[in-house]
């Protein structure tokens, strides 16, 4: 599948990887004050790459197929597909940027009723539709962070329920076969950016920095989950540090 993406900017190439229910618009304000080429993807059901029927292998290859060689940087569900592409094509990715990242869910039983519970909201969003579920999304404690101004409703809404839906049940968090085991492999340098209310996403990347051989990782003091939009100026900063000595 040929993934729909976009460049903005000059500079060092650097590829940039939404969270659910976000488009490749998300990046556009934070990445006008980058030096960076940056090439910005629209994930499977997302955006204008509507067909979301992709596991995250496959998307690893996706990715792969269209990125140049350079800096890839994922946020979320975004992290989750830069890690398979970075352990799947090592050889395009010379960095790696992970925000509120996961490398999946050990336990089977858990990883199970995880899958069940993402198939069980897949449906959930084709019954009620786009705008009800992004505001139902948007709700979450886990965008507490997020005001009107910060949420990126609008570029939510130009996403469809059968594009969300299908992203779930092929790539949600509950489809991915845990990569921990695999994470002493990533021999890049890697950047791993969480906030610290976010306080299960903060120990998960607190103990993927010890695997990670070559990690650093900055928790930012204040920010939940959505980091990049939360402090984008701290977001910038750090990203501009990392790639300039990358």
């Amino acid at each position: 599948m040929t993934l729909s993406s976009h460049v903005v900017g000059s500079g060092s190439p650097a590829t940039f990887l939404h969270g659910f229910t976000q488009t490749s618009h998300s990046w556009l304000e934070l990445v006008e004050h980058l030096p960076l080429a940056s090439t910005l993807v629209d994930a499977p059901g997302h955006g204008e790459s509507a067909d979301g029927q992709r596991s995250l292998t496959q998307i690893g290859d996706d990715i792969a197929a269209i990125m140049p060689t350079g800096c890839l940087v994922g946020y979320s569900m975004g992290a989750r597909m830069a890690l398979h592409t970075a352990l799947q094509h090592p050889h395009k990715v010379t960095s790696l940027v992970l925000i509120s990242a996961t490398a999946g869910i050990r336990d089977a039983d858990e990883r199970s009723a995880r899958k069940n519970s993402d198939d069980t909201l897949a449906n959930h969003i084709e019954d009620v539709g786009v705008t009800t579920f992004i505001d139902e999304w948007l709700s979450q404690p886990l965008f507490a962070g997020l005001n009107s101004a910060t949420n990126q409703r609008q570029d939510r809404l130009r996403n469809t329920s059968r594009g969300l839906a299908d992203s779930l049940r092929f790539a949600g968090t509950g489809t991915q076969e845990p990569l921990w085991n695999q994470l002493h492999m990533l021999s890049m340098p890697v950047l791993l950016l969480c906030g610290t209310t976010d306080t299960k996403f903060h120990a998960i990347t607190l103990e993927m920095a010890t695997i990670i051989p070559n990690a650093t990782c900055v928790a930012i003091e204040g920010a939940g989950h959505t980091v990049h939009l939360e402090q984008p100026k701290r977001f910038i900063e750090e990203l501009i540090r990392f790639t300039a000595t990358k």
